[in-house]
């Protein structure tokens, strides 16, 4: 057995199975104490601060207001609602890199009806033709690349990507436009409030966040429960299974990204009309990017998406109210903000793989790590 085992290699990496959640779990609590301990370690001997002072400056980005935990909540329901869009895209192993770009289309309409029958019409025709403009936008925006890939097999990564550089551009040249002389388009229809969303316990954004909640639930059980989410989930296992089993997968691919940016589009209405009540190439706020992490991270299951947007927003409050609180600059309070996402994001290796060690002279002695 020992010369069987002689030329073994000290470390070999093995795919796991389906991981049981108490092991999920506890991988993803010692990643957040063992980042907890190296982010204490880099604020005291890097900073000279107390790092329990600094945690507690980080949880006050979030709570220590209940002005500030609404801000939160607003930003988590467009972050939230982008991964939700992504989610189908993502399950059916199309890698739509396209979300900034399909926001700001769905932005961009919903702004130009704004600026074009703001006043003009009742406000209910207003905001169903602003609903209306942003999902076609957005759907016109995943349809592209999406039947390109089917009819064509394109690389999907580097079109959708590319086409975010030409949403950015559209809307630069749209406001450049509207706004005329002045040196930023401003609030749209400030006078008269045309397409603002009316507020609801105080605040317009709470419009954004029952929204965000019924699509969780929603896009949930159309991924798990409903005819096109197995045929998705078919498609992303193998598309010449999901052909033998009689899918049509370039119907599937198709009708998939028009889901996903019609709500990346809807995303876009939801920041112009009821968070920013404006339009710039900055709208998406980068978004687009950051819930490729959330769809991924939570396996295309929403309601963990949204514990994980939740997440991320935490940490990019408490960034912000450390580099004020303690006069650091942003690089400082984001590594900080990072170390916890970098381990994080690394624990998804230890519960998707598993290091196996071999011990002793000739590797006659085997240790696997649980």
């Amino acid at each position: 057995m020992a010369q069987g085992n002689k030329h073994e290699p000290l470390l070999r990496i093995v795919k796991r199975g389906e991981s049981p959640f108490r092991l999920k779990l506890l991988v993803r609590i010692a990643a957040v104490l063992l980042a907890l301990i190296a982010d204490a370690l880099f604020i005291y001997f890097v900073t000279g601060l107390d790092p329990l002072a600094v945690y507690t400056t980080m949880f006050q980005g979030t709570f220590s207001t209940p002005m500030r935990f609404s801000w939160a909540m607003r930003d988590l329901a467009s972050l939230l609602l982008i991964g939700i869009a992504l989610a189908p895209a993502f399950k059916m192993r199309f890698w739509n890199i396209g979300a900034e770009g399909q926001v700001l289309m769905g932005a961009l309409a919903t702004a130009a009806v704004m600026v074009y029958y703001g006043g003009k019409v009742p406000n209910a025709v207003l905001y169903a033709a602003m609903l209306v403009a942003a999902v076609f936008a957005g759907a016109l925006w995943g349809f592209v690349p999406g039947w390109f890939k089917a009819r064509l097999g394109t690389n999907e990564t580097l079109f959708t990507l590319m086409m975010n550089y030409v949403a950015i551009q559209l809307v630069a040249c749209c406001v450049n436009i509207w706004r005329g002389q002045a040196s930023g388009l401003g609030k749209l229809n400030m006078r008269s409030k045309a397409g603002w969303f009316p507020q609801l316990f105080g605040q317009r954004y709470n419009i954004n966040l029952i929204i965000v909640v019924l699509l969780v639930v929603l896009m949930y059980c159309y991924l798990r429960y409903s005819k096109q989410g197995y045929e998705i989930a078919v498609v992303g296992e193998s598309e010449n299974t999901a052909r033998y089993a009689g899918i049509n997968v370039g119907k599937v691919i198709i009708r998939t990204m028009i889901l996903s940016g019609a709500l990346c589009g809807l995303t876009g209405f939801l920041i112009v009309g009821g968070r920013d009540q404006t339009i710039s190439t900055t709208t998406a706020g980068g978004n687009g990017f950051t819930a490729i992490i959330v769809a991924w991270l939570a396996k295309f299951n929403t309601f963990y998406m949204a514990l994980i947007s939740f997440l991320l927003i935490f940490l990019e409050k408490g960034a912000g109210e450390i580099a004020s609180a303690y006069n650091l600059n942003d690089f400082a309070s984001d590594i900080i903000a990072g170390i916890i996402l970098f381990f994080i994001l690394g624990s998804e290796f230890f519960i998707n793989y598993k290091p196996i060690f071999h011990l002793g002279k000739h590797g006659t002695i085997t240790k696997e790590a649980a």
